[in-house]
């Protein structure tokens, strides 16, 4: 994948390929990262109006096309809060 790209193809645990749309991608010079934050093409919005929004870390290659994505550990508390709160300042900028 590559910074400013729209659609990704994500690989599920089962093998199966998903296209997903970028909400949008960020650098976190505190964890060393790059990380995309994407949901499924179609996903449909739950009672409250909310979709199903996943993240992960990508390694970019060195032609910036094809990057790798990668998982970011459950555990990993301090990484997912601010993750949280960059997507909570992205829809709050949206919103206005």
């Amino acid at each position: 994948m590559e910074h400013g790209e729209k659609n990704i193809t994500v690989i599920d645990e089962e093998g199966n390929e998903q296209l997903c749309e970028v909400l949008f991608t960020f650098d976190s010079e505190e964890f060393g990262k790059s990380y995309v934050l994407y949901y499924p093409v179609g996903a449909e919005e739950d009672d409250e109006g909310e979709i199903d929004i996943h993240a992960s870390a990508f390694l970019p290659s060195e032609d910036n096309q094809d990057g790798e994505l990668i998982p970011i550990d459950a555990d990993a508390e301090e990484e997912w809060a601010m993750i949280e709160e960059m997507l909570n300042t992205f829809l709050a900028e949206e919103e206005e």
